[in-house]
């Protein structure tokens, strides 16, 4: 039980991949302007995490590495994640029009976000400092993913709340936009801090 609350504290708190590690910048300041957008994105982003992990974690560990193409590991993820992100986007172009417009470019971008390959990597690396003396496998390993995924579209949905909010306010010509976004952005990383401690 000790480690099951470890992996979801670190992964949606502790290691948060947009205030922590600076992963997944792009769509989280792209998609981020209104909140049913961004739910979408971090919902996308979170099934996207948790099969690539479920899928190149056994792959990996079970083919790459008693094989010795371990090295080819970054080509190989990359190959599997792109092949999700592609049958999500007909699932959602399919299932939700109006989302899949909302999401415009950002949703193909998913491909190259470097949180849903981070997190493939991260898994397959040392993890003990997260999950402490427990063993990592499959199991684990997608948990942690689909945190990781729950962090990113937490972070994602605070952000565009607050984006909305601010546009009920007069600002400055020259702070209208995205350097407002990006001020937002640094106090939110620094709300989160306050985890790290």
């Amino acid at each position: 039980m000790s480690t099951f609350i470890a992996i979801v504290l670190a992964a949606v708190l502790t290691n948060n991949f947009i205030t922590n590690k600076t992963y997944g910048i792009c769509p989280f300041l792209g998609v981020s302007k209104k909140t049913s957008s961004a739910l979408g994105m971090g919902v996308a982003v979170t099934v996207v995490m948790a099969l690539a992990t479920l899928v190149t974690y056994p792959i990996y560990t079970y083919v790459m590495v008693p094989l010795g193409f371990d090295f080819l590991e970054i080509i190989f993820f990359i190959f599997i994640i792109a092949s999700l992100v592609q049958m999500l986007e007909m699932i959602i172009k399919k299932i939700s029009p109006p989302l899949y417009n909302a999401m415009g470019v950002y949703l193909p971008l998913i491909t190259t976000n470097c949180a849903v390959l981070g997190v493939t990597e991260l898994v397959i690396g040392d993890m003990s400092a997260i999950i402490g003396t427990a063993a990592m496998n499959v199991g684990w390993a997608v948990l942690y993913a689909f945190f990781a995924g729950i962090g990113f579209t937490l972070v994602m949905i605070i952000m565009s709340g607050l984006r909305e909010k601010l546009n009920y306010y007069k600002t400055p010509k020259a702070l209208t936009g995205f350097p407002t976004a990006m001020v937002t952005a640094c106090f939110i990383c620094m709300a989160f801090m306050v985890f790290t401690i």
